[in-house]
């Protein structure tokens, strides 16, 4: 056990790539809500987060989606093994309104805190393009990190509003529509693409949710803010063991994750709902 530990101590840092891909991580895709009957939800979910089966921490997302706005906020905490080895946890929230179909993130805000730094982002957006951004302390200056141009960031969806996902035609939720996008990701220091592509159904059964659920396979696919000749980066790059399960928002006509598996440099990294509740929101409109 202790060699495991160990190892853990030493490849955490490497698997930061693979948990911005969840944005996943959580850890990671965009909201949009087109018509065809969407009204007002709000969802709870809580979420285990293990890696080569061993608990790593914990995960929470609450969320008040809209017709024409949404709120999200979501927490983050190691545990087990893992809080042993190093005390960290995080958070994030973000607001923004949907306009014909599409999302258009207004505020982003991240804080992670570990045993050595505490680290800040906040974003402001107009119309899915980032007007402003603080990241503190910035990233380290290192010669193969790509720079992210003005270009790389318009039309992006931050990490937390990528987490629900919409489906703009009528029919069922849970189908290859759930699947049918790629999204563009940038969290104040990396600009990367998600595409997902469908895979089938599955039937699942957790507390406050018992159905089908859409399983999508998915990819990362750095474009700038990465280190180039970094491993960690390559290895992610090249991973196609990648998935994530969406079940659905009845209301609100989207999805969001119930699980996400990505391979990592030592084992499987899961993370997965332990609760999935929602509900019918009678909250005024967040725009």
């Amino acid at each position: 056990m202790i060699s495991r530990t160990l190892k853990i101590k030493t490849i955490l840092p490497k698997a930061r790539v693979g948990t911005r891909v969840l944005a996943l991580s959580l850890a990671a895709l965009p909201l949009a809500f087109a018509g065809f009957g969407a009204k007002a939800e709000t969802l709870q979910a809580a979420y285990s987060v293990r890696i080569i089966g061993l608990t790593l921490g914990t995960a929470g997302l609450v969320g008040s989606i809209e017709p024409n706005g949404y709120r999200l906020e979501a927490s983050a905490k190691l545990a087990g093994i893992a809080s042993a080895v190093t005390k960290s946890e995080g958070g994030a929230t973000s607001t923004g309104s949907i306009v014909r179909g599409r999302v258009l993130p207004a505020t982003y805000a991240s804080a992670s805190q570990n045993s050595k730094e505490t680290r800040t982002v906040r974003m402001a957006l107009n119309a899915g393009n980032v007007s402003g951004a603080e990241i503190m302390p910035p990233p380290d200056p290192y010669p193969d990190r790509i720079p992210v141009t003005e270009a790389q960031k318009r039309g992006i969806i931050d990490p937390l509003s990528a987490l629900i996902m919409p489906v703009s035609t009528p029919g069922p939720l849970v189908g290859p529509e759930a699947c049918a996008r790629t999204i563009p990701i940038y969290d104040g220091i990396t600009r990367f693409d998600v595409p997902l592509s469908y895979v089938g159904t599955r039937r699942m059964e957790i507390a406050g949710y018992i159905g089908p659920v859409a399983v999508c396979s998915a990819r990362y696919r750095p474009i700038s803010g990465h280190r180039a000749n970094r491993e960690a980066t390559k290895f992610m790059a090249d991973n196609r063991q990648m998935e994530v399960w969406l079940a659905p928002l009845e209301e609100a006509r989207a999805l969001a994750p119930v699980r996400i598996s990505v391979a990592t440099m030592i084992g499987m990294l899961v993370i997965e709902a332990t609760r999935f509740q929602t509900s019918p929101s009678t909250t005024a409109s967040t725009r």
